[in-house]
């Protein structure tokens, strides 16, 4: 699909008036966020699979459902949806079959250089401190990654202690969710 493509499909969905049928506030009306992987089988699966219609939920997505840095884009973004949206539960929702489990650096760093991105390049940043491995890095684990991100985000400094932080693993074929953390019960 091109660019010119979406455009032309933009522009007919404007002016047929489509987007009617997704208007809502910016709050989230069933008052959660869910962090949950980029992986295209869940974009419309994992919001039928939990009963979400359009403005129900604040949905962040990475590679793998993942808080790497507490003070992250992502981490700010969840505080943003507690203290600005009004948002009061948190799922973190990963799944199996997930391109970040195991995943190969060293492979990644290879299609880079395939890609024109010096060796130079990638030591200057190594030289700088920069840690493309630990940045790239993947995990062994989805329930093990799913602990660990459940507990960044309940630990962090600036969450109240009352927000309710779940953690959850998903069949991207079915939409079967099994329960990881259920956070009411910590």
């Amino acid at each position: 699909m091109s660019l010119e493509d979406i455009l032309k499909f933009n522009t007919e969905f404007v002016e047929s008036k489509k987007y009617t049928a997704f208007q809502t506030t910016k709050f989230p009306d069933k008052k959660i966020v869910i962090l949950t992987c980029m992986d295209t089988r869940l974009t419309e699966l994992l919001p039928k699979a939990m009963g979400l219609k359009n403005g129900d939920a604040k949905i962040i997505k990475n590679a793998g459902a993942v808080v790497s840095h507490p003070f992250g884009s992502i981490m700010r973004s969840i505080m943003i949806a507690v203290y600005e949206l009004r948002a009061e539960e948190i799922y973190v929702v990963g799944h199996h079959d997930c391109g970040m489990s195991n995943l190969d650096c060293d492979k990644i760093l290879a299609a880079m250089q395939k890609r024109n991105i010096s060796k130079e390049r990638i030591d200057t940043l190594e030289r700088a401190g920069i840690n493309l491995r630990e940045w790239l890095k993947g995990f062994d684990s989805v329930e093990e990654s799913i602990k660990s991100t459940v507990r960044i985000i309940k630990q962090h400094p600036l969450l109240v202690s009352d927000i309710v932080v779940n953690g959850l693993i998903m069949n991207p074929e079915t939409g079967k969710l099994d329960l990881v953390i259920d956070g009411s019960q910590e």
